[in-house]
């Protein structure tokens, strides 16, 4: 067995067996059997907001956020969530820059979700139904490292 398949083959048994160890502690392993089969559906989206929510300590909102989905969805409500991920808090004057801008480019009104991620360096990040657009610092630099490699192993080769 390679390594990588072996490194897997036991993240899965840790995983499985304190999954399994918890839920034998609180009298459940069958109850948590059927939803670990149940989370195989669910999508990335709902997987990285309920681990969200769970690093925030806010599970116990589960219920209202999904109420207050379903009551959105009925609604049919036109509101766009925008993710803005910034190396620092945003300020109010460039939220609502951002929010403005957001808005006039979508023809729509737009919820703002903020990120801090200082590892960008500066510069923004949009995520926007489902497509990112890159405006970091971190993107430049690596755009820049991609065009001076590829220049110079070309000239290399002429």
């Amino acid at each position: 067995m390679s390594g990588s398949k072996r490194e897997q083959a036991e993240k899965v048994e840790a995983y499985t067996r304190a999954l399994l160890e918890a839920a034998r502690s609180e009298g459940r392993a069958n109850a948590d059997l059927v939803q670990w089969q149940h989370a195989r559906k669910f999508t990335p989206e709902v997987l990285e907001t309920l681990a969200a929510m769970q690093r925030e300590d806010d599970i116990g909102l589960l219920e209202e956020v999904a109420k207050r989905y379903k009551e959105l969805l009925d609604a049919q409500d036109t509101t766009v969530s925008v993710t803005v991920t910034t190396a620092v808090p945003l300020d109010d004057d460039l939220r609502a820059k951002v929010r403005a801008k957001a808005e006039s480019d979508l023809n729509a009104p737009v919820y703002l979700v903020e990120r801090v991620d200082p590892s960008i360096i500066g510069g923004i990040m949009l995520e926007v139904r489902g497509k990112r657009y890159d405006a970091s610092v971190r993107a430049q630099l690596a755009n820049i490292r991609k065009t001076l490699s590829s220049t110079f192993i070309e000239g290399e080769e002429r």
